[in-house]
C-alpha cells in the first residue's frame, strides 16, 4: 500500500472514531456520569451470572490488559512489523511510545472526565480511580490494535485467523470489565474508541513522516517502467559512418 493511501485511511479512522468518542464523552459529562444507553442492564445481568469458575476465568483475562503483559507484547509486535533489524529496533520504540503516550492521554481524560464506578457493592475484582473511560480496555485495544497491523504489515499466513484472535482477546478483556461490575459498558465503549482514535493518529502520523525504508510494506510512488533498447544490428557494429 502506498504511504498516502495508508495515512488517509488511518487518519479517517482516526478522526471518525475520536469523533465518535467526544460526543460519547459529552453526553457522560451532561448527565453528570449517570448510567447510560442500558449500562445498568447490563451490570445487573453481569452481577446475577456470576459462577465462581467464570469469576475465575474474567480476573485471568483482565489481568492481561494491564501490568508488564501489554507492554511485552507491544515489544512483540514491533518485532513482527519489521523485516530488519533496523526496523525491528524503530517499529518496538514507536509501539512503545503508542502505548505509553496513549496511557497517558487516557489517564488525563480520564481524570478531567472524573466519572464514579459502579457501586463497590457489584465489584467482583479490585479496581482504582475513575471510570471513563476504561483503563484496562484502552489498554488492551491498543495492544491488540498494534499486534494486528504487526500481523498484517507481515501477510503471513493465518493472518486472518491471528486477527480475529489478537481482536478477540482486546475485546474480551474489556467485557469483563462489566462482567465483574467495575466498569460501565459505556466505560468500555469508551476505552474501544479512544483506543481506535489514538492507533489512527499514530499509524498516520508515522506513514506521512518516517522515513520510507523504515516502513516495511509501503511505498511512495509506482516504479518507473523500464525501458527497451532494441538490439543492434550485429552488422552494422564496427562500421563507421559516413563523413
Amino acid at each position: 500500500m502506498k504511504r498516502g493511501d495508508l495515512a488517509e485511511l488511518a487518519g479517517s479512522t482516526g478522526l471518525g472514531a475520536w469523533t465518535a468518542f467526544g460526543v460519547l464523552t459529552m453526553v457522560v459529562v451532561g448527565r453528570d456520569g449517570s448510567p447510560q444507553f442500558g449500562d445498568s442492564d447490563l451490570l445487573s445481568w453481569s452481577v446475577g451470572h456470576q459462577p465462581d469458575m467464570a469469576v475465575a476465568f474474567a480476573r485471568g483475562v483482565t489481568a492481561t490488559g494491564t501490568g508488564v503483559v501489554p507492554y511485552l507484547l507491544a515489544v512483540l509486535a514491533g518485532i513482527i512489523a519489521g523485516r530488519t533489524l533496523r526496523q525491528r529496533m524503530t517499529a518496538v520504540a514507536l509501539c512503545l511510545a503508542c502505548l505509553g503516550a496513549g496511557q497517558a492521554l487516557r489517564y488525563a481524560v480520564m481524570t478531567l472526565v472524573a466519572r464514579p464506578r459502579p457501586p463497590h457493592a457489584d465489584w467482583a475484582a479490585h479496581a482504582s480511580g475513575w471510570a471513563f473511560p476504561s483503563g484496562h480496555t484502552t489498554t488492551a485495544a491498543l495492544t491488540a490494535g498494534l499486534l494486528v497491523i504487526a500481523v498484517r504489515v507481515r501477510g503471513s499466513r493465518g493472518t486472518t485467523l491471528l486477527t480475529l484472535a489478537i481482536g478477540g482477546w482486546g475485546a474480551l478483556v474489556g467485557l469483563t470489565r462489566v462482567y465483574l461490575g467495575v466498569h460501565w459498558f459505556t466505560d468500555v465503549v469508551g476505552g474501544w474508541l479512544f483506543a481506535l482514535g489514538w492507533l489512527g493518529a499514530c499509524l498516520c502520523a508515522v506513514a506521512w513522516w518516517l522515513p520510507e525504508r523504515l516502513i516495511p510494506g509501503t511505498t511512495d510512488t509506482a516504479p518507473e517502467p523500464r525501458e527497451d533498447h532494441a538490439p543492434q544490428d550485429p552488422g552494422r557494429r564496427g562500421r563507421s559512418r559516413p563523413a
